[in-house]
């Protein structure tokens, strides 16, 4: 079995390419081409781990994926087996990384899909995904300035500081309601337990990608925006209305739309929320072509 280091892993990531094997990721899906169980969660003391599986019927590969959070670190691994003989063949020692890189990657390509020309976008949170989020974004848009909200004043500085590396304009906002005035792209991505946006908040002509609620009771979006919007748009049905915004709005689950479908058949909408709540499938497309470029 090879390891991968995180170095290593690190310099194999091309942006634009991730960005295209994630939407290439969830059509497989959303064809059927794709066995993606639902996701494991442990609730240890003092943390919360995530495990998430996916295989390409016809594919040389399977994947399994541990994801985590202690004290606010994250940590993790990926691991490609082989699909012939179960054998396995290569450890991602990635730490968590590419578990953020393929979410940052997921919401930058929804909005390329929706022919979003924005200059500015707000991101809510001050950790790795809001680091990751405003970078695969300046890589899709036209970015000229971020809007950063976060609850510790210490680490969203650390944060704003990191981001002007590539998005040399961030303006630091004082509540997640001056976010959503200032701009019309918002990415929310916290650990939230209760909404930081609500409906009254949002201006017509908004998105809103939300990635934190990926378990049960988490939240960050006031219901009433999911029953406003144009569009809704769920990686996965089953997971989202478990573990994403969806499961405090069960009486949308007939209007929700998931991405695999409407990225073939995309089309252009004022007002839409893409509710993420991070699949294997998209687990398996990163470590799959982390593994087959390594060396280029």
């Amino acid at each position: 079995m090879r390891l991968l280091t995180q170095d290593q892993i690190r310099g194999a990531i091309d942006d634009v390419a991730i960005v295209d094997r994630m939407r290439d990721a969830l059509i497989a899906q959303s064809r059927g081409e794709c066995d993606t169980p639902m996701p494991m969660h442990l609730d240890p003391p003092g943390g919360e781990v995530h495990i998430k599986s996916s295989y390409r019927h016809g594919g040389k590969y399977f994947a399994l994926k541990m994801a985590t959070t202690f004290s606010g670190a994250g940590n993790g691994m990926m691991l490609l087996a082989s699909a012939e003989t179960g054998e396995p063949v290569v450890y991602l020692a990635d730490s968590g990384h590419l578990t953020d890189v393929r979410t940052a990657a997921v919401s930058a390509m929804i909005a390329r899909a929706l022919g979003r020309s924005d200059q500015t976008i707000g991101i809510l949170g001050s950790g790795i995904q809001a680091r990751l989020t405003a970078r695969f974004h300046a890589r899709v848009l036209p970015l000229k300035r971020v809007y950063l909200w976060g609850r510790t004043p210490e680490r969203v500085a650390s944060c704003a500081e990191e981001i002007r590396k590539v998005v040399p304009d961030v303006a630091v906002l004082a509540s997640p309601a001056a976010v959503a005035a200032a701009t019309r792209l918002i990415v929310t991505c916290t650990a939230s337990r209760s909404p930081l946006l609500q409906a009254a908040d949002i201006e017509d002509g908004t998105h809103i990608s939300a990635v934190g609620a990926d378990a049960p009771g988490k939240q960050e979006l006031d219901p009433e925006i999911l029953r406003r919007t144009d569009v809704l748009l769920v990686d996965s049905l089953a997971q989202c209305e478990k573990l994403g915004e969806l499961q405090h709005v069960a009486d949308q689950r007939d209007r929700a739309v998931e991405l695999g479908t409407f990225l073939e058949q995309p089309r252009a909408t004022r007002n839409s929320v893409a509710d993420l709540t991070g699949l294997g499938v998209e687990d398996l497309f990163i470590a799959e072509w982390i593994y087959e470029n390594r060396n280029l």
